[in-house]
């Protein structure tokens, strides 16, 4: 496999080689003339944006290299969805395809799901077990959140990617792996090498073919193809086939900031719908605060009363912050800068010490 490296992320003049070279995304696309996929034509994911349609160009040219991938964006952009278009692209994509949430995981049982245990391996390990590696066998393994995984475990890692091997819990034996490796994250990745929370051997490893996928606001044309999508998906899981949008609803979709990207989008969409009686969904129907970001400033610093500890102020903040999203924890997680399992780990915290915290509107919010 060559060390080349390719980076993207939305412009032109980005893609190129690690370290830079001259080269750019123009010229690595005509230097691949004649190896380019009869399907290149075919649409892997609802794009009609320039920035993403150029990244399911890339996703063409390179999708029978097996090399890792790392796909990088805000929360909500559709990072799992390039992951399958890339696993779909390729010759491979009758194999399975596995993904794993890394921040959903508890650390001390990530280790067994990742390359599985053997029996007796530890107390209730009743019956051998193969882990995510195993079953992903000739096909691909998502790594979801990446950066959330523990700093100890991302020396085995990195050891797996290596070598083309795992060992099970429990076992002396190596098993040889055939997987493609995708990893993503929502995080800065400079800042977590930084401040020692993430390998930087194990970034440059994965760190082969980069995609970031940029945020919604910055994807205009998106907001109306995916909008248009996520009715169509309603009408037919509803049985609603003559429903549409007014003028007016679409032009508040077209207007607003989408601080949660594709995935507040798509249930924006399914919250108008069921709020629809008749097959017209108007303006008044879509449930969105506000047609633009939020100004922050510090001007509440000033209000806070003297003699409150940081914790308190801390405390107050997250729970604020958790209302304003309706108990959307991701979204919650997100705004506030933390990782999900820091912002699980303060409410639990939270409901310990007896204070009320914001429940989730539906089981989505709890992701």
């Amino acid at each position: 496999m060559s060390n080349q490296k390719f980076n993207y992320n939305g412009n032109d003049s980005s893609f190129s080689t690690t370290p830079p070279r001259a080269s750019t995304y123009l010229d690595f696309i005509q230097n691949r003339k004649g190896r380019v996929p009869r399907q290149s034509t075919q649409k892997l994911f609802t794009a009609e944006d320039e920035k993403m349609i150029r990244i399911q160009d890339i996703i063409w040219q390179t999708a029978d290299n097996a090399f890792p991938v790392l796909i990088t964006g805000e929360s909500g952009v559709g990072k799992e969805v390039i992951a399958k278009a890339i696993h779909q692209a390729g010759s491979e994509k009758e194999r399975p395809f596995i993904p794993i949430n890394c921040a959903a995981v508890p650390a001390n049982l990530l280790e067994s799901e990742l390359f599985g245990f053997e029996k007796g391996a530890f107390t209730g390990a009743d019956q051998r077990r193969i882990g995510k590696f195993e079953q992903a066998e000739n096909g691909t393994i998502l790594l979801d959140e990446v950066t959330e995984i523990d700093i100890n475990l991302q020396a085995k890692l990195l050891r797996v990617l290596q070598e083309q091997e795992i060992e099970r819990l429990g076992s002396n034996q190596r098993i040889p792996i055939n997987a493609r490796v995708i990893a993503t994250t929502n995080r800065d990745m400079s800042a977590a090498i930084a401040q020692g929370r993430f390998r930087q051997d194990l970034y440059y490893r994965l760190y082969v073919l980069h995609i970031e996928v940029p945020p919604l606001r910055e994807r205009p044309k998106d907001v109306i193809a995916l909008s248009e999508k996520f009715l169509e998906d309603c009408r037919r899981n509803f049985n609603r086939d003559n429903l549409c949008f007014s003028p007016s609803a679409m032009e508040k979709l077209k207007k607003h900031n989408w601080p949660g990207n594709v995935r507040e989008l798509q249930n924006v969409i399914q919250r108008a719908v069921v709020m629809s009686s008749q097959d017209e969904i108007v303006a008044d129907m879509i449930p969105v605060e506000g047609e633009g970001a939020p100004i922050m400033t510090l001007d509440w610093v000033g209000s806070l009363p003297v003699g409150q500890t940081l914790r308190t102020v801390e405390t107050h903040f997250i729970l604020e912050t958790l209302k304003k999203h309706k108990g959307n924890r991701t979204h919650a997680a997100k705004t506030l800068g933390i990782s999900l399992r820091t912002l699980r780990n303060k409410i639990n915290e939270f409901t310990r010490e007896g204070y009320e915290v914001t429940p989730p509107t539906s089981g989505r919010g709890v992701k």
